[in-house]
């Protein structure tokens, strides 16, 4: 049994990553997923989808070269599964891009049809897996659901939150208290809902107005100008002076940044785990979220929940935590307990049992 491990700064490298520093199998490392993440929404007939033609063949022969079964780390390497001469175990983070190429979304954006041929056989390529890994109970019913994988084949392992998140001083964007968002900027992280409460509290709330949102995070890819179109609505609803962007940031610094927040707010509409809240709560900081997906069940009652398009659920929301002190006390006291049960080494073992269970199964 072998490790895939990819070479990047997303979630889902992350995830390789840190499951490699824990796991005590050899590791495969590999850059061929941050080349399909630059390459979405490139046109059919180009040399960029020849290159992922051959990028997919030769990495699929090199694993068959390698003794054991190997674990792929995201549901982006279906594509290599399917052309794999002996089974695998494979990691589904989440159904966004296939929900996105149902037209249920847009989640992030609606492939082309390069995108579609290619994200037609990852998901194709998951139904053969020996194995499927998910990070959440929904994601496993979502499989179930719509991908119709029997339900016996899925075994859910939690992410851990890496042990550089726990409450900590340092630098800080602005001298003003601040609301913190971390994440994209794509249509399914919700931030516009978000812009828009906060706007009202600005309004409503004289005793607020120094304080600032702070948005941290990549954009996201190059499908759209998601930054553009926030910016677009932060001069809409007169917020120019209000909002703080920050790009990629090391993790310590992010630690500060959750740390000195008075609270973060996590709007998304659909997720796979979130890793964003529970890293808030592992330093300290009360969260307010949306009440779909998986997150209460990631959470738990550590949370205050809003559905995600409520606005004014929302502005209540910011207000009522901004105001009172002790109940952001009471939050912060919750969340850092339910934070530590999120460890690495837990979701090590439990990967380990998955790779064991496999092994029994197959006689290898």
């Amino acid at each position: 049994m072998f490790l895939v491990a990819t070479l990047g700064k997303g979630s889902m490298d992350l995830y390789s990553l840190r499951l490699a520093k824990h796991l005590k199998v050899p590791i495969i490392y590999t850059d061929v997923y941050e080349k399909v993440f630059e390459r979405f929404n490139k046109p059919l007939l180009s040399l960029s989808f020849i290159e992922e033609l051959l990028n997919t063949w030769s990495f699929a022969k090199r694993l068959d070269a390698i003794d054991g079964i190997p674990h792929l780390p995201n549901h982006h390497f279906g594509r290599v599964g399917l052309l794999l001469r002996k089974p695998f175990i494979i990691t589904v983070h989440d159904l966004i891009r296939y929900f996105d190429m149902k037209g249920y979304g847009p989640l992030i954006h609606r492939p082309n049809l390069k995108d579609k041929f290619w994200l037609s056989l990852d998901y194709l390529g998951v139904k053969r897996a020996a194995r499927i890994i998910t990070p959440s109970f929904k994601t496993k019913m979502d499989l179930v659901k719509h991908l119709k994988v029997p339900e016996d084949k899925v075994r859910v392992v939690y992410h851990g939150v890496d042990e550089v998140f726990k409450p900590t001083k340092g630098w800080r964007p602005c001298e003003e208290p601040y609301v913190l968002y971390v994440g994209s900027e794509h249509p399914r992280k919700n931030l516009a809902t978000l812009l828009k409460a906060f706007s009202i509290l600005k309004r409503e709330h004289p005793e607020f107005k120094d304080v600032k949102l702070v948005k941290a995070g990549r954009v996201g890819g190059g499908e759209l100008c998601y930054r553009e179109q926030t910016l677009n609505l932060i001069k809409t609803l007169g917020l120019e002076d209000d909002v703080i962007f920050l790009e990629w940031i090391s993790q310590r610094d992010l630690a500060s940044l959750y740390s000195q927040a008075e609270l973060f707010a996590f709007p998304s509409i659909y997720e796979g785990f979130g890793w964003p809240p529970l890293e808030a709560m592992a330093c300290g900081c009360p969260v307010i979220a949306s009440n779909t997906s998986c997150t209460p069940e990631i959470l738990g009652d550590a949370a205050i929940y809003v559905s995600p398009r409520d606005v004014e659920g929302w502005y209540k929301a910011l207000a009522m935590l901004l105001g009172d002190e002790s109940l952001r006390k009471k939050l912060a006291s919750k969340g850092l307990e339910r934070a530590k049960t999120f460890t690495w080494r837990r979701a090590a073992e439990e990967t380990l049992n998955v790779y064991k269970e496999v092994e029994e199964e197959l006689g290898a």
